[in-house]
């Protein structure tokens, strides 16, 4: 028998290291090649590591939500014959013999078997294991009340346990070593006369790793090192949503059902083409502006997983019906995880929107390095006075934030009113200069 090491392959962004995120297998499965052994997120996407190899798991190289350094040890597999792996994806790198490459320090138990290969772990080990109950009978655990200032021996689970329970750990006698409170020891105090005493709410400890802790990374890097200006201007969209409801009811076959999000996002264009300063990205670690010609507009959009931005790209030559359509095909690739690495990156300016979930304002954070974010609010009906009355209206209001070190405030302002504009007077969006 032999041992091949898989290690982490370079998945091709220049990064350094990836976090783990999933493992397919676990210690003891049998793996057959080309079978998905685990994923890895990187800043752009989520890469599955497939095996090269068929054989036995005997070791696995992390745990989950830990960051993993490209070419290090993933995984370990024992294989029949020497451990030669010769049909190896070029992707993946293999480590042929265990002699070859140390794995992690992990704990042992001093109590392993002896026939443990040097410098590998007892598969058995490879998961923590709860120690066992003690073999000679245990006295009910309720002690008296520790003095103050003296902590209890107690391990985490055992203290979240007990914290779930409402039980005062001081008041338990514990059995293990050096008065150590154990599971069983709070076993038996609930199974006396205490287990009647109310309980505390549980609470749920969920660790933030994968698409949650790049999305947590994201927005306190953009909102740390971006001083925010937000703009709320409120837009009556009466003419807009009759033209829409128009152009939806006569709408030829094969075609998307229209939002507000292509008249937003030609509005957008018109407006850039005059302040191209905000389709821009500010690379602050090297005091440069970039603006770009084209204008690729990212739309935030949520998923099971999280936060994604999917962009359309060229919206400057995209009709209505077009950009409905590329909306659609992106929201549906970014929901069900199969937008690729160039749909969720690249965009120039972003667009927000919650749809009817929406408040009356927002304070939409910067996508960076984009230096402006369009932020849509919820549509309603309010009064609004038209010199001689109020009338009815279907308003909406726009919240942008802007980047206060490149954009100024006069600069921001002028954009947004250029949007109002051209969203209360519909027909001025597609009227050539």
């Amino acid at each position: 028998m032999g041992i091949v090491t898989v290690k982490l392959p370079d998945v091709g962004e220049g990064i350094a290291e990836a976090e783990l995120v999933e493992w397919s297998v676990k210690v003891g499965d049998l793996v057959r090649e080309d079978q998905i052994l685990a994923a890895v997120m990187t800043d752009k996407a989520t890469v599955e590591i497939p095996s090269p190899v068929e054989g036995k798991v005997i070791w696995l190289g992390g745990e989950i939500g830990q960051q993993l350094a490209i070419g290090g040890n993933l995984i370990r597999i024992e294989v029949e014959g020497a451990g030669e792996a010769s049909d190896v994806p070029p992707q993946s790198h293999i480590d042929a013999g265990a002699g070859q490459a140390s794995a992690p320090e992990i704990q042992t138990d001093r109590s392993a078997p002896p026939s443990a290969p040097p410098g590998e772990a007892p598969a058995a080990l490879a998961m923590p294991v709860r120690s066992p109950a003690p073999a000679w009978p245990v006295a009910p655990s309720q002690g008296p009340i520790r003095l103050a200032g003296e902590k209890p021996l107690a391990s985490p689970s055992v203290r979240q346990r007990a914290l779930s329970a409402g039980i005062d750990l001081r008041r338990l006698a514990g059995t293990g070593p050096a008065g150590r409170i154990t599971h069983e020891d709070v076993d038996h105090f609930l199974a006396g006369s205490h287990a009647s005493l109310p309980r505390q709410a549980e609470v749920r400890e969920t660790k933030v790793i994968g698409l949650r802790r790049k999305i947590a990374e994201r927005m306190s890097n953009a909102k740390r090192r971006i001083p925010h200006i937000t703009i709320v201007e409120e837009i009556d969209v009466t003419a807009l949503e009759a033209l829409r409801e128009q152009l939806n009811s006569e709408r030829s076959a094969g075609r998307p059902k229209l939002t507000v999000l292509p008249f937003l996002m030609a509005a957008m264009v018109r407006a850039l083409q005059e302040q191209p300063g905000l389709n821009a990205h500010f690379d602050d670690e090297n005091d440069v502006i970039r603006e770009f010609s084209a204008v690729h507009i990212g739309i935030a959009t949520q998923t099971k997983g999280g936060l994604l931005v999917p962009v359309v790209r060229h919206s400057e030559h995209l009709s209505l019906w077009d950009s409905g359509s590329e909306l659609t095909r992106l929201a549906e690739a970014a929901r069900n995880g199969t937008a690729s690495r160039d749909e969720l990156s690249g965009s120039t300016i972003t667009i927000s929107s919650l749809g009817p979930l929406g408040a009356i304002a927002t304070t939409p954070i910067i996508n960076h390095p984009e230096v402006a974010i369009v932020g849509v609010n919820r549509m309603e009906v309010r009064p609004k006075w038209d010199g001689s009355e109020f009338v009815p209206r279907k308003m909406m209001n726009l919240s942008s934030s802007f980047d206060h070190r490149v954009i100024d405030g006069w600069d921001a302002a002028v954009f947004v009113k250029r949007l109002k504009t051209l969203l209360e007077t519909p027909a001025l969006i597609f009227v050539e200069k």
